[in-house]
């Protein structure tokens, strides 16, 4: 080909040499990606898609109802060629009904999940883990377009359970109905959680929404809905096996975790900070608390371990009964309640106005209270208030352009 070499394909040295080459390039080729589309509609060749999925591969599912229990191992996207698992329909997604899990992913990276169904678990809904290996976790994982629903009902059962996955994004799914939390996550890291639905059930115990504990940091929940979403709708920390943090020997059950720009409506406490070192919650709408406002709590006492402080609670707006209310904020013992910071909150008691002033365990900086924010309950989901200074705090007043919080 003028570069100076003559190759001799009748030298059968030279075939061997040049379809091994082939075959070598064929296979560095499949390892670096290559996209393609395997549409799939029973469950048969949904699993063989599974087990022959590369970099770049989409699985695409077609509507219908799936037989639940599925497992997947070692699926390797790349960053440039991810793997794809989604339903063909987004408006009519593939059903996973019934089961102890619909899905289990263990052990992958850089794989989107997105457009299913699932539903009528007995243990988890949707469960992502590292397979036990710590040092090597599942990364880059992406949950869009999922409902999940009616898992348990009862007991530590989760909607979307979480174990050792770092640099994942969920969004825009819906959980409704489940047992332990809506989205547990224990030693994760680097991840968002964004415009989501979380609503509690009539029947389903519902401890918590989303969780972050056994070591988990820098997470964000951002521009969520809440609806009666369990006991402690979001809860900042929690209580871990200390086999199970992820890293191992994590001296907190979570940090640097940040609540912004989400409506909370009802649950016994919205907020709760348990075992956190360093958590800001801010620019949230929290509507008609059942029991406290906030809580924070020390579940996990081992030797040197963080006491649950260094807490942010900024330009909430807050719209609560006093006649719902056991306390403003459940001070739990071996906490550090000092170390926490209120600031430029707005707090409205509808049944009593003149008592909208929190107890709070320091003072606030900049407070407002016994304002009318003149909420619009029955319009949007964000409560949006129609008083001009109420505008100015919680959900609606959420900017995607806002300074990063600090967390001390």
């Amino acid at each position: 080909a003028g570069d100076g070499w003559v190759w001799h394909f009748g030298d059968s040295g030279m075939i061997e040499t040049v379809t091994a080459l082939a075959a070598t390039l064929l296979l560095l080729g499949s390892s670096a990606g290559t996209e393609r589309i395997v549409s799939v509609n029973d469950d048969a060749s949904l699993r063989r898609a599974l087990r022959e999925a590369h970099p770049g591969t989409t699985i695409r599912i077609a509507p219908g109802r799936y037989r639940p229990g599925i497992y997947a191992s070692q699926l390797k996207g790349t960053r440039q060629y991810p793997i794809v698992i989604e339903g063909a329909d987004r408006d009519n997604p593939p059903r996973f009904e019934g089961g102890n899990q619909a899905w289990h992913l263990s052990d992958c990276v850089y794989v989107t999940f997105r457009n299913m169904a699932v539903r009528g678990q007995s243990a988890n809904g949707i469960n992502i883990d590292d397979g036990g290996t710590y040092e090597s976790p599942t990364h880059h994982i992406v949950l869009e377009n999922l409902r999940v629903s009616d898992v348990g009902p009862k007991g530590n059962r989760d909607g979307i359970k979480l174990s050792g996955v770092d640099d994942f994004v969920i969004r825009r799914c819906r959980v409704e109905g489940w047992g332990g939390q809506a989205v547990d996550m224990v030693g994760c890291h680097r991840g968002l959680i964004e415009e989501c639905e979380f609503a509690g059930k009539e029947g389903f115990s519902q401890t918590a929404g989303p969780q972050t504990k056994g070591g988990s940091s820098q997470i964000t929940i951002r521009r969520s809905w809440f609806d009666g979403a369990g006991s402690r709708a979001v809860n900042l920390g929690g209580s871990t096996g200390r086999a199970y943090f992820r890293p191992p020997g994590a001296l907190y059950e979570a940090k640097e975790i940040v609540v912004e720009g989400c409506t909370f409506v009802g649950s016994m406490a919205p907020i709760a900070y348990v075992g956190v070192d360093g958590a800001v919650v801010r620019y949230n709408t929290i509507y008609h608390p059942e029991a406290w406002v906030l809580r924070m709590l020390q579940e996990t006492r081992d030797p040197g371990f963080a006491p649950c402080r260094n807490g942010r609670f900024e330009n909430n707006l807050v719209v609560f009964r006093r006649s719902d209310l056991r306390t403003h904020v459940n001070i739990g013992p071996g906490t550090a309640p000092e170390t926490f910071r209120f600031k430029n909150n707005f707090w409205y008691c509808e049944d009593r106005p003149e008592a909208s002033k929190p107890q709070l365990p320091v003072p606030e900086q900049d407070g407002v209270y016994g304002r009318d924010p003149r909420l619009d309950a029955a319009g949007s989901k964000q409560l949006k208030p129609q008083d001009p200074v109420a505008a100015r705090y919680g959900a609606s007043a959420w900017r995607s352009d806002l300074a990063p919080p600090e967390f001390r």
